[in-house]
């Protein structure tokens, strides 16, 4: 595991210890993701909300997240993430609830996630879909974290690095896999990452998600013709002008 993901979670530890696990009634209904992706007749498009980033550093520290989704809702996205990690992302639960409040597309809430009690908090907070980092987990922790979302109705994407990570994922048969282009060791992007993992695991039962380095409409193509089904895009969106437009060019038709 590259450093800045340990020293990453060892914060994440100390923050859940002021976590009181919470007795919730399961009331609300998600909006599912999967189910979007099997209806799609175009990529599908994941809009970050992003301020900043450990390899960035500030990306659009002043953004309102509301704002910020709706206009990505205006481009089309098929789903909003919310980075909620305080100290790396400069995040909060508070950004997750704004934007679940402005937007009827799922919601997914993106962080460190090893406990239990951060699903807990998810659920409260208008998430529909959680980040699983498999980088960051052991294989019992891994199933025992997917299987306790799905209590509450809500997705997991499970993401992957590399081969390894990505026969540890498969083995607890996720319907959502999300291919990280990003080299936790050396904070390098290259897409071809996608185009070498799913060409030996790629598996129509599953979808893929393409995750950082998307800029174009080229790109979109690439991970397309590679075998997956949605782009997640951060910083592009972030920085862009009109984040609508570009959502729209990135949404290339499915194959």
């Amino acid at each position: 595991m590259a450093a800045i993901l340990e020293e990453i979670i060892s914060h994440k530890r100390i923050e859940i210890e002021s976590l009181d696990a919470q007795q919730i009634i399961r009331s609300r209904k998600t909006v599912s993701f999967r189910a979007r992706l099997e209806d799609a007749e175009t990529m599908a498009v994941i809009g970050e909300v992003k301020r900043a980033s450990p390899s960035k550093g500030d990306i659009n520290i002043g953004i309102k997240p509301e704002e910020q989704a709706a206009k990505y809702v205006s481009g089309g996205v098929d789903a909003i993430s919310v980075l909620t990690d305080k100290n790396y992302f400069k995040g909060s639960m508070r950004d997750l609830e704004a934007v679940k409040c402005a937007v009827g597309v799922p919601v997914l809430n993106k962080d460190f996630i090893i406990d239990e009690r951060q699903i807990d908090r998810a659920y409260l907070y208008g998430a529909d879909v959680i980040l699983l980092i498999v980088a960051a987990l052991d294989d019992e922790t891994l199933k025992r974290l997917y299987d306790y979302a799905g209590t509450y109705g809500l997705e997991s994407i499970v993401e992957v690095h590399t081969e390894e990570e990505m026969e540890r994922a498969l083995a607890i048969s996720p319907e959502l896999i999300g291919v990280n282009n990003r080299d936790l060791k050396t904070f390098e992007v290259d897409i071809a990452n996608t185009e070498r993992l799913l060409e030996k695991y790629g598996d129509a039962a599953t979808h893929f998600i393409a995750e950082s380095g998307i800029k174009t409409e080229a790109d979109a193509v690439r991970m397309r013709d590679a075998g997956a089904s949605a782009l997640l895009v951060g910083e592009t969106l972030m920085r862009a002008e009109q984040p609508g437009a570009t959502t729209r060019a990135l949404k290339v038709p499915r194959r």
